[in-house]
C-alpha cells in the first residue's frame, strides 16, 4: 500500500475526506465545552452579554450542509419578531449561542444535532442526525425578567433600590415600548410606557439627581405623546405633550406634537402658536414646516366652509325673503 504525505498533522486523504462542515469547525470556538455548538465571530458587538431571561431581537438564517438557501431564515421580515430566551427559542443551540452575543455581534455557528433537531431531525427539511450551521445577528436584547420582577414589588419595596436601579429598569420598560411602538402594537406601548413613568413618578430623588429623573420622564411624556396620536386621542397627547413642555419649554418635539394633537382637534390657533415656536427652535426640520403648511391649507378649508355656512343663513330665499321670516 502507498502511503499518502502528511499535510499538516492530517494525511491529504484524510483532509480531502472532510466535509465542509468539518473544515469550517477546525477554527471555531466550542461554547458548550463538548464541541457540540462551536462560534465564528464575523463582527463583534459590543457591550453586555445577553442576559439568560431576555428578550432577543436577531436576524437569522438556517442552513443545511451542501445547500446555498437558507431552510429557515427571518431576514425578508421588515422588522424581526422579539424572542424570549427559554419560551419562545426552541433550539437549545440557538439559546447557547446567543447567550455567547453582544449588541450588534453577527456570529456563524455549528449546532450539533443534539444541540438542533436531535437523532430524528425535522422531517421532511431536516433529516436526523445532521449538523446545521446558523448566522445569527443580534439586533438587541432587552432585560424583561429584571424588569418585570422589579415592578411586581411595591412602591416602598422600591424606594430601598438605588436611583440607577430604578433609572435602568424605567429605560427598559420605554425600550419594550419602543419596540411594540415599531411594531404598531400602539396600545401596548402605551401600558409599557405609563409603567415607566409610575416608577419615575413614585421616585423621590435628592436634588443633585433629580435631573437624571426629569429626563428619563421628557422621553417617556414625548413617547405617550406620539402614542396618543397614534391611538386617535389628541387630548392625551396634548398632555403629555404639555408635561414635557415643563421639563423642558423649548423641546422642538413636545411643541410639535402639541401642535399636531391641537390640529386634530381642530384647535387652529393653538396648533398654530406650537408649531410656529416649534420651527423657532428647528427652522428647517422638515417635518414641522410641513404640518405648518397642513394648517395653512386645513384652515384655508375651514374658513371657506364657514364663509359658505354664514352666506346660506344669511343669503335670501327664493322667495325673495331671508331664511326665517314667515
Amino acid at each position: 500500500m502507498s502511503s499518502s504525505r502528511p499535510l499538516n498533522g492530517l494525511s491529504r486523504l484524510d483532509a480531502e475526506d472532510r466535509s465542509p462542515y468539518q473544515r469550517l469547525s477546525q477554527r471555531m470556538l466550542d461554547i458548550s465545552g463538548d464541541r457540540g455548538v462551536l462560534k465564528d465571530v464575523i463582527r463583534e458587538g459590543a457591550g453586555e452579554l445577553v442576559t439568560p431571561d431576555a428578550s432577543v431581537l436577531v436576524k437569522y438564517s438556517g442552513y443545511l450542509e451542501h445547500m446555498d438557501k437558507p431552510f429557515d431564515s427571518n431576514c425578508f421580515r421588515k422588522t424581526p419578531r422579539l424572542m424570549k430566551l427559554g419560551e419562545d427559542i426552541t433550539l437549545w443551540g440557538m439559546e447557547l449561542g446567543l447567550l455567547s452575543m453582544r449588541r450588534g455581534e453577527l456570529a456563524r455557528f455549528l449546532f450539533k444535532p443534539t444541540y438542533a433537531y436531535g437523532t430524528l431531525g425535522c422531517p421532511p427539511l431536516i433529516p436526523p442526525n445532521t449538523t446545521v450551521l446558523f448566522e445569527i445577528e443580534l439586533l438587541d436584547f432587552l432585560d424583561s425578567a429584571e424588569s418585570d420582577k422589579f415592578c411586581a414589588l411595591s412602591a416602598e419595596q422600591q424606594s430601598q433600590f438605588p436611583l440607577q436601579k430604578v433609572l435602568k429598569v424605567a429605560a427598559t420598560e420605554r425600550e419594550f415600548g419602543n419596540y411594540l411602538f415599531r411594531q404598531n402594537r400602539f396600545y401596548d406601548a402605551k401600558v409599557r410606557y405609563k409603567r415607566a413613568l409610575l416608577l419615575l413618578h413614585r421616585r423621590t430623588a435628592p436634588p443633585e439627581e433629580q435631573h437624571l429623573v426629569e429626563t428619563a420622564k421628557l422621553l417617556v411624556f414625548l413617547n405617550l405623546s406620539f402614542t396618543y396620536l397614534k391611538l386617535e386621542r389628541p387630548t392625551m397627547a396634548l398632555r403629555y405633550g404639555e408635561q414635557a413642555l415643563i421639563i423642558d419649554r423649548k423641546n422642538a418635539k413636545a411643541l410639535f406634537r402639541c401642535g399636531q394633537a391641537c390640529l386634530l382637534m381642530t384647535e387652529y390657533q393653538k396648533a398654530r402658536d406650537f408649531l410656529v415656536r416649534a420651527q423657532r427652535e428647528q427652522p428647517f426640520n422638515h417635518d414641522i414646516n410641513n404640518e405648518l403648511k397642513k394648517l395653512a391649507s386645513y384652515y384655508r378649508d375651514y374658513m371657506d366652509k364657514e364663509r359658505e355656512m354664514c352666506h346660506r343663513m344669511f343669503a335670501p330665499g327664493d322667495n325673495g325673503s331671508t331664511v326665517g321670516e314667515n
